[in-house]
């Protein structure tokens, strides 16, 4: 057991080192020196301890709801390392089945000769948007299903927002964005390689996805902050701001359900859900007291639970009458 827990907490202090990571050291300096222009707008007295209070407030990073995102991160690192083995889907299965599949269709082992940037450049690409439309059509129905909304509202009942507010998230959600993420790429690797052949490679820096680095460095931890980043109505059009996914936290009715995207903004447009930034005078996170109770860790883990059940029986009872 001690060794269990060695290991994982020495696992998330080299998320600080890891470039496929949030907070990785250099998107954390990414994110503060997009910072500055926006404390240097809102700011009349200026000064480098005044701009790291700005950047990292007390009243936010110690609050009751921050505190509890830290323990999230321990915990559902825990979680995730003991059960998911167990019964995650991994990707290797996938992109044999889809490749072989591929293969009985269409009769044919031939792949396409492409020279090898040709082959780094589609495969790169296809990683890229294809992630991030399943990373958005399983966010659409988080929100939309009713059953896995009660587990994504833990996700949701964030009072304030900070960097750490990523791994605020219940074990269910986690449990499907990690075989979102094993079926993604496994079905990607299988078409790459039944076009392509074995030899595929991505292109990267530092190890990340060119586009995932892209999107991380230009202010991912900005997106889960108080620091107001927009990227002005022409690009919100095609990428998400940190502005546009502060929106999607709002406690306000006319905020539901938008802005589901990661990166690219054409989903939530082909959805007419998209909200920009410029339309938004003010702003605050959380959840309606109505909608659930996650004032403490027991409740967060368990109260999404109790809701499903509770709309189980409650179906069941309406459905008997």
């Amino acid at each position: 057991m001690i060794e269990f827990l060695n290991q994982n907490l020495q696992e998330l202090f080299s998320y600080l080192l890891d470039p496929n990571k949030r907070l990785f050291i250099g998107y954390i300096v990414s994110a503060a020196v997009l910072a500055l222009p926006v404390y240097w707008l809102m700011t009349k007295q200026k000064s480098v301890p005044g701009f790291f209070r700005f950047l990292v407030p007390k009243s936010i990073y110690l609050s009751q709801s921050a505190k509890q995102d830290y323990v999230l991160l321990v915990l559902n690192k825990l979680i995730k390392a003991a059960l998911f083995p167990l019964v995650i889907v991994t990707m290797a299965p996938v992109a044999l089945a889809v490749s072989s599949t591929l293969e009985w269709l269409f009769q044919t082992t031939s792949f396409f000769s492409a020279t090898p940037m040709v082959v780094m450049i589609t495969f790169t690409i296809l990683l890229f948007v294809f992630d991030d439309f399943t990373r958005f059509l399983l966010h659409y129905w988080l929100h939309k299903i009713p059953m896995l909304w009660e587990f994504h509202k833990v996700h949701h009942s964030a009072k304030v927002l900070t960097p750490f507010t990523i791994y605020r998230s219940h074990p269910v959600e986690n449990y499907l964005y990690a075989c979102r993420m094993a079926i993604t790429q496994g079905i990607v690797v299988g078409v790459c390689y039944f076009l392509f052949g074995p030899t595929l490679k991505m292109i990267d820096i530092l190890g990340a996805n060119l586009f995932v680095f892209a999107f991380n460095i230009l202010g991912s931890n900005l997106r889960h902050s108080h620091i107001w980043l927009s990227f002005g109505d022409k690009v919100e059009g095609w990428l998400i701001s940190p502005a546009q996914h502060q929106i999607h936290h709002s406690k306000h009715p006319s905020h539901y359900d938008v802005n589901l995207g990661t990166a690219l903004a054409i989903w939530d447009r082909m959805a007419n859900n998209l909200v920009k930034a410029s339309s938004v005078k003010s702003l605050e996170v959380g959840l309606s007291e109505s909608q659930a109770d996650h004032s403490s860790l027991t409740n967060i883990y368990l109260e999404p639970f109790v809701r499903c059940y509770r709309r189980i029986v409650n179906r069941l009872t309406s459905t008997s009458v």
